[in-house]
């Protein structure tokens, strides 16, 4: 929540008054509002409004900035009161929950009219029809097309064993998977669900560490193995789960639990979910959540996707495949077989220029098909959604029928797969509802369902038997209405309608005194300048019409919900179809991009090592070249975790601002692409498979949690040691650098001792202290590189080469003297370090400086009247005599200053 939003717990805490002496509709409302949970706002439906009463208005009035009014009294106290109408209310919901609130649908569930049959004073049936919350969302507004909307639940055992599900019913996806507690962290860093079910017992633990997403507590007992085992089991119309996976009972935990609040907040409708899979701890590459925001590998330090990696290297062309690139760059795999498969796929496009690009043409067309067909899972899609699912599926076919044309070699295992996976020709019910669909709908269907118009014509017989009623209708009121003007004698007379008299009869007011009393003409109406008459016929022709319309209206309904059903009925068939779609999409992109960039396809070995030959960083390449300054320098990196062709940890050296950190994060995000499939920014690149990256880059401190920077930086570098096994890739800047001199060069020391004897894992490690570079010589496993830099005519020239050997100093004053500092200061600055750089103990030194000895800025020299006539001068213009002249005179107003 922001920082204006109540918190959950504040909201969950709330009360509401009785319904002792409230109106039926205040009582209605109060019923309503007990059967949610304290902390939704409940939307209350109202004819074209949605209403908010009590508390809920307050709240929602604060977050929306509307009009809060009071309306009539309850128990003594007038009540509080707020709307939204309703064919705006997404927009006002999309700002709810983006402030973290979740609403309640109080939904009119009958007809005003049958409420009337039962008294003037009844009250319109109303019940919950959602609860809306940040992890169910479905609808397309109230969602970021290119990023996955995930609930997830987290279990803990008796035994403190923990277990995670997920699931987003925007595309209908279900997973779980067993943790360590030492993942738990990085597992959801990587996830970022938009909401988590956790324990009541486990709320401000998880809030301790987790922020951007919203925690919502459930009792023990919805963590209950046995009951959802028998959840799962009706779900699913199975009498075993055994097919889905061998889940234990802290992940059948976790899977009730998301079901069980799935059921509440769809008002006992469930979406429509793929079957759980069971995901193996270990199949991917963890990232630590330190690591993940410095590497800025989804978003920036400041939460923004522009500028981060995926923003970098992202060219898909459907929000299915970014959201799967987004998936693969935020879980990298460590399975060779699967990295493999994937690099073998974009590496066939890459070279299939045409093909890749016609590929890329064709997607562009498939839209979202995981998303269109949730929604009419959930019952919320309309006619534009199966248009949309037809329109995927037939360029998935047209797909296909591309790469049989094109004639080329037989695409690898993973691309094949995905071919067939779209054909229609071995999927004939999927083809003939393809078809169907194709054919029953209009070419530009509308959004809703109730708006109508949707079915072709000639679809079906009898809907078009009620239309041609329709339009036959209009010619008999043409009819009629030169049948009056001729009985009337009234040329100008008209057959208009409206939605108060129906069709009537309109003349002007010097000819309705003579109808009046006149067969068949009924009297209906007088105004100033006209008179209005009904008569039989047309009463009974609106009784067709109105008929008609609302017959149009049911069969349109009743096609719809046909194709639906069907649809519904081959969801797992159409979500592998979209899947497919979905991995053609990030293959061809990621083929596009390494195209574009110049990258390569990486090679895994079985060994430790990692081998980068002109890596480059992306982001950073990208920045530079949208600036159009200098291009971006590629810097090898060679480490071995054996030992044998290369250092295992290299200790990095070199000025400030030299480039130190890219190169830092350039190897990290190498490894990271490689590891998700894509090829790398270099020329080549050589690795075994890493199975935890760690980063500490860059200072921060965590003030919400009451930890300084350096706090919050020992606290990263003890997991890191601790966790970090040999087949991991640490990445360290600058560790030490918060605390006294001796200090920090102490706990950094001891760190490079750690990791190279303990730890034994492939790490890089930048540094300033210079005295850290002597390690080389006593470390078997250890190297120094360095950040080169040339002083040149008093100019500090940073060259962005990483070569061997450690740097020979830092050149801090000379980068001060660049950010600003005035020349007293920077002067200063220079002796000091003279002084501390001559004598062998820096506290002598220190000791022999006299104090408060920083010179004043030195006066602004007076202006230069040559110099001001130099300015003047334009030399293109000059004959040779003036330019004799113009040196004389620059020469006499030299001598004179």
């Amino acid at each position: 929540m922001n920082a204006a939003s109540p918190t959950t717990q504040q909201l969950a805490s709330r009360t509401f008054p009785s319904a002792d002496g409230a109106t039926p509709m205040m009582a209605q409302f109060l019923a309503l509002r007990a059967s949610v949970p304290s902390e939704a706002l409940l939307f209350y439906r109202m004819g074209d409004f949605y209403e908010l009463f009590f508390d809920d208005a307050l709240q929602a009035a604060a977050a929306l900035d509307i009009t809060l009014t009071r309306r009539g009294e309850h128990q003594g106290e007038p009540i509080a009161m707020c709307g939204v109408p309703v064919h705006n209310a997404q927009i006002y919901l999309s700002r709810l929950i983006r402030a973290g609130f979740k609403v309640a649908i109080g939904e009119q569930v009958e007809d005003p009219a049958e409420a009337k049959k039962r008294g003037a004073k009844s009250v319109v049936e109303r019940a919950i029809t959602r609860i809306v919350t940040p992890g169910t969302l479905s609808e397309d507004d109230l969602l970021d097309a290119r990023k996955s909307n995930r609930l997830a639940a987290l279990a803990r055992g008796a035994a403190g064993d923990l277990a995670l599900a997920f699931a987003d019913i925007s595309d209908g996806s279900l997973a779980v998977i067993a943790l360590e507690a030492e993942a738990m962290e990085a597992e959801l860093a990587a996830l970022q669900p938009a909401e988590l079910l956790v324990l009541d017992d486990d709320v401000r633990r998880v809030a301790a560490f987790l922020s951007g997403t919203a925690l919502t507590a459930r009792p023990k007992a919805k963590f209950d193995p046995a009951s959802a085992d028998r959840r799962l089991k009706a779900r699913y119309g199975t009498l075993s789960l055994d097919g889905f996976g061998d889940f234990s009972r802290v992940e059948l935990g976790a899977l009730g639990c998301l079901l069980d609040y799935l059921e509440l907040s769809q008002a006992g409708g469930a979406p429509k979910l793929a079957p759980p899979k069971r995901l193996e701890a270990g199949g991917w590459l963890a990232i630590d959540p330190a690591a993940r925001a410095s590497l800025e590998i989804e978003r920036t330090l400041q939460g923004q996707r522009k500028g981060s990696l995926l923003d970098a290297i992202d060219c898909t062309v459907t929000a299915p495949g970014a959201r799967l690139l987004a998936e693969q760059l935020s879980r990298p795999s460590a399975r060779l077989e699967e990295i493999e498969a994937r690099l073998d796929a974009v590496a066939f496009l890459h070279e299939q220029s045409g093909l890749r690009e016609g590929l890329r043409d064709s997607l562009k067309s498939a839209g979202d098909p995981a998303r269109a067909l949730s929604r009419l899972c959930l019952e919320r899609g309309g006619p534009r959604d199966l248009a949309a699912l037809a329109r995927a599926l037939k360029e998935g076919e047209r797909i296909n029928a591309a790469f049989a044309k094109a004639g080329s070699a037989r695409p690898p295992e993973a691309l094949d797969a995905a071919l067939a996976t779209l054909s229609l020709s071995t999927r004939p019910e999927l083809a003939a509802l393809v078809e169907d669909i194709s054919r029953a709908l209009v070419e530009e269907p509308p959004l809703f369902v109730r708006d109508g118009g949707f079915v072709a014509e000639g679809w079906d017989a009898a809907l078009d038997e009620v239309r041609t009623l329709k339009d036959q209708s209009r010619r008999v009121v043409a009819g009629l209405q030169k049948t009056y003007a001729e009985l009337s004698g009234v040329s100008g007379l008209k057959v208009k309608h409206n939605n108060v008299l129906g069709y009537f009869i309109e003349v002007s007011a010097r000819h309705g005194d003579a109808m009046m009393g006149t067969e068949p003409f009924i009297h209906r109406q007088t105004m100033a300048n006209a008179v209005r008459f009904s008569t039989t016929e047309l009463g009974e022709l609106e009784s067709k019409i109105a008929s008609a319309a609302s017959r149009a209206i049911a069969l349109e309904l009743e096609i719809f919900a046909g194709l639906r059903a069907r649809v519904e009925a081959l969801a797992e068939t159409i979500r592998a179809c979209g899947e497919a779609l979905a991995a053609l999409d990030v293959w061809a992109s990621a083929a596009h991009w390494a195209v574009s960039a110049g990258a390569c396809r990486p090679r895994f070995t079985k060994g430790r090592e990692l081998h980068i030959e002109g890596g480059r960083h992306p982001v950073v390449e990208r920045a530079l070249e949208q600036s159009g300054e200098a291009r971006f320098t590629p810097n090898d990196c060679h480490l071995d975790g054996d030992g044998k062709d290369a250092h295992r940890l290299l200790l990095v050296t070199g000025p400030n601002m030299a480039g130190k950190s890219t190169f830092l994060r350039q190897t990290a995000i190498i490894v990271i692409m490689a590891q998700a499939g894509l090829f790398a920014p270099a020329r080549t690149v050589t690795l075994g498979l890493v199975d935890r990256l760690f980063s500490r880059v860059g200072a921060a401190d965590d003030l919400a949690r009451g930890r300084s920077t350096f706090m919050a930086e020992m606290i990263e570098t003890a997991a890191i040691l601790n966790q970090a096994t040999p087949r991991s890739l640490v990445i360290l800047d600058e560790i030490g650098r918060g605390t006294s001199t001796w200090d920090g060069l102490s706990i950094a020391w001891a760190t490079v001792e750690h990791l190279h004897a303990v730890n034994q894992c492939r790490a890089l490690f930048a540094t300033h202290y210079h005295e850290l570079t002597r390690l080389a010589d006593e470390l078997d496993g250890t190297g120094n590189v360095s950040l080169k830099a040339r002083e040149w005519k008093g100019e500090l020239v940073f060259l962005h080469e990483v070569g061997q050997g450690p740097a020979d100093r830092s050149y801090g004053v000379e980068v001060a003297r660049r950010a600003g500092l005035p020349d007293a200061a920077v002067r200063r600055a220079q002796s000091i370090l003279a002084k501390l750089e001559s004598d062998g103990s820096p506290a002598a030194a220190l000791a022999d400086l006299p104090l408060f000895s920083a010179q004043p800025a030195p006066a602004a020299p007076k202006p230069s009247k040559a110099l001001d006539r130099l300015k003047q001068i334009d030399p293109d213009s000059l004959t040779p005599r003036e330019a004799l002249e113009a040196l004389y005179s620059l020469k006499s107003l030299s001598d004179e200053s």
